[in-house]
Order: C-alpha cells, then structure tokens, then sequence
C-alpha cells in the first residue's frame, strides 16, 4: 500500500521534471490546452447566454454544462495516463475499443437521430453524443498499429491490404455514407495519413495517397448536391444572404466588427440570435468579434504550440508506435481546429466541425480530451514516469532487496 502511494506521488509531483527536450514539450502542450479551455469557457458563457434565454434556460445553462463535460474528458485524461500507457493500444485492448467504436456507428446509422439535415447523434441511457467524435482516436490507432506491425512483423502484401481495407477503409466509408460527415471523414484521414508518412513511407507513394485525399474531397463536393451549393456560396455568399449564405456573411460581419482588438468581452452583437450556432461550430466568430484580430492570432498561435510539442513528443517516442501514435493523434487534433477556422473564415465551405477545447458540446471536449491523453501517455513513457514502468521500476526494487536479503542470510 505504501509502495503503491509512493508511486502515484512521484508520478504527479514529477510531470514536469525530467530533461528540458522531454518536459518542455509537455508543459507547452498542458499550457496550450489550459488556456484554450479556460478561454473557451468564456467565450461560450458570452456566445450562448442569449440563446439560453430565449429557450428559457438560465444564462448560464451552456457554460455549466461545458464545464461538467470538461471534467469529464480531463477526468478520462488522466485515467489514461494512469492506467493505459500507450503501449497497451498494440495489445487486444485496441481490438475491444475498435469493435465498441464500430458497433456505435452502426447503431447511429441504425437508430440514430437526425439534427441539423444529418443523422450523426446517439441516444443511450438519456445521454446524447457523436459516436464519431470519439472513432477519430480509434481510426488513428488501428493505422498506427497496422503500420507498426507491417514494418518490424515482416507482414506479406495480401495481409496488409486486407486489414487496410477492413479495418480502415470499409469503416470509414460506412462512416461517410451512413452519416455523410465529409468533415469527420477528412479528418480521420489527415490522422491516417499522417501516420503513413511518420511510418516511413516513401515520398513518392505519400505525394500520391496526399493527391488521392485531394481527389476524393474534390469529388464529394462536387457531385453532392448541398456541398456544391456551399462551395458557390463560399465565392459569393451574399448573393444567398437570406439562405445558405447567411451564416457566412454574419460570420464576416463579426469579424468586421472585431477589427484589431475586439468589441470587448461579453459585447459582441452577432450572439443575439444573428449568428447560428454561435457557441459551438462558429465560435471563432466570437472570439474574432469580441477580442479582435489579436484574440483570434492567440487561439491559432496556441494550436501551433499544440502542433509543435505534439510532434516533439513524437519525435521523442521510445519506438516507432509511440511516434505513429503520438503524431497521428496531434495532427488530428490541429487539423480539426485548422478546418474549423477556415469554415468561419470562408476559405473552406463549411463542414461543422467544432473547434477543440472550446466549442460548445459533450461528445467533442471529451474526444479531444481522449486524444490529449494519448499523446501525454507517449511522453511520460519517454523518461519512465509512466505509472506503469513506475510499478515495474519499484517491483524490480523489491524483488533485488529481498534477493540480497536472501543471500545475506546464507552466508551466515
């Protein structure tokens, strides 16, 4: 029991210790995540006060139900830091995790129910959430263990090709057809593709799979009836300013009125009911609104932070799948907040997405979440503070004093 106390204490009292290439990555990567929480519990209480009045709900009705989401996923943070260092997704475990992810799909497309013109929430036991939002983690994995096992287990081309093709590609078709969540879809394969090119993958066969990415959200534009109209409203949205343009021109408006340094918190006007979906998938809208060009380069600047501590702590794995899955899941992660900015901002046509740590919504702050506790796992492996070389380092203890102790005795 005591040995077991002393372990969790030196694990939390040493988080940040260690040497300053593997404990500057995590504390950029904590502080990041801080901030862009903390901040986004702001910018939410101010974005949806209004519409929590106009439902008849107190103005803190949106705010308090994010921060009990947030406890949640740091909740589920750390208990994959304690109980599930990263090396455990190359074990069965992933398996149990994969078959629960695709059975949610499944159900989703099944019984699922419909919001916003798409059929991408699940109700189970009263609690409603995306199934999908938590298959980004799951699809990153799977690709990190495959490649893993097809570069050190001498895997033949037949056996690669058809777990590729079972446990990649069919999925994410059955994600992309049953839910047509192009946005889901096109991160999970950054995710994946990222963790082709941190495999080793020649150059060659990598430009051609990034082509072939490009091709395919080309081609789901285009020949999908709503998205290609958003692709026309995204080079002239005002000309559809009371239709599929609206949301667009109000998300420009709020940037317009931001200018330099903001509206100041709490004053924005497009949270009056003009900007739809102002405290989840736009609001970065707000934050342009209320705190300016400057308030809108921050949250960005700290995504960069995120970017370049996660792939830090990839580069500094202690093995190859440490580096698949700690790259795999920050390029997830900034990839989605990335897409989110360019949506508001009108350079791409929107997907709603949310934008991580700070939208509003359950299911979403608890996936990121997942995700951060993945990459924090592969850099507690990097110096041994994992929990689980902390149990092995102090068993191998025991077992040396009491062996000492053994020989001691025969020699008396």
């Amino acid at each position: 029991m005591a040995r077991s106390q002393t372990a969790k204490t030196s694990f939390f009292g040493s988080f940040f210790a260690g040497s300053t290439e593997v404990a500057l990555p995590r504390l950029v990567l904590v502080v990041a995540i801080f901030f862009l929480s903390v901040f986004g519990l702001v910018v939410v209480f101010s974005a949806s006060s209004v519409e929590a009045m106009n439902e008849d709900l107190p103005s803190s009705f949106y705010v308090v139900r994010q921060l009990i989401f947030m406890v949640v996923g740091t909740l589920i943070c750390f208990a994959i830091l304690i109980f599930a260092p990263y090396d455990i997704w190359h074990t069965r475990f992933l398996d149990f995790c994969w078959i629960g992810t695709i059975v949610l799909m499944l159900m989703t497309a099944a019984v699922g129910d419909a919001a916003l013109g798409a059929q991408r929430w699940l109700t189970i036991g009263g609690i409603t959430g995306q199934p999908s939002e938590f298959a980004k983690a799951a699809f990153v994995l799977m690709a990190a263990r495959i490649m893993y096992n097809a570069r050190y287990e001498k895997m033949d081309t037949n056996s690669f090709l058809i777990q590729i093709g079972l446990l990649i590609v069919l999925p994410l078709a059955v994600l992309y057809v049953t839910q047509s969540d192009l946005g889901t879809t096109l991160i999970c394969l950054v995710g994946i593709l990222a963790v082709v090119y941190l495999s080793g993958i020649p150059v060659r066969t990598m430009l051609l799979l990034t082509l072939a990415l490009g091709l395919f959200a080309v081609a789901a534009v285009l020949f999908r009836g709503y998205r290609s109209d958003r692709l026309t409203n995204l080079l002239n949205p005002e000309d559809d300013y009371y239709g599929s343009g609206y949301q667009l021109v109000r998300s420009f408006y709020a940037f317009g009125e931001g200018g330099l340094f903001g509206v100041g918190p709490g004053n924005s006007t497009e949270k009056y009911l003009y900007l739809p979906e102002a405290e989840t998938d736009f609001i970065f809208a707000i934050v342009g609104e209320e705190y300016g060009l400057i308030g809108a380069l921050l949250v960005v600047a700290a995504f960069f932070a995120i970017l370049w501590a996660g792939l830090s702590i990839a580069k500094g794995a202690p093995d190859l799948f440490g580096t698949l899955v700690a790259g795999g899941c920050t390029v997830t992660l900034v990839f989605q907040a990335f897409l989110n900015m360019a949506c508001v901002t009108g350079v791409l046509p929107t997907t709603g997405k949310p934008l991580p740590f700070m939208s509003a919504g359950g299911s979403a702050i608890v996936g990121a979440f997942i995700l951060l506790g993945i990459i924090l796992s592969v850099s507690l492996a990097q110096d041994g503070k994992s929990p689980m070389y902390e149990r092995r380092r102090n068993d191998l203890k025991v077992v040396r004093a009491s062996g000492q102790s053994q020989r001691k005795k025969g020699k008396k």
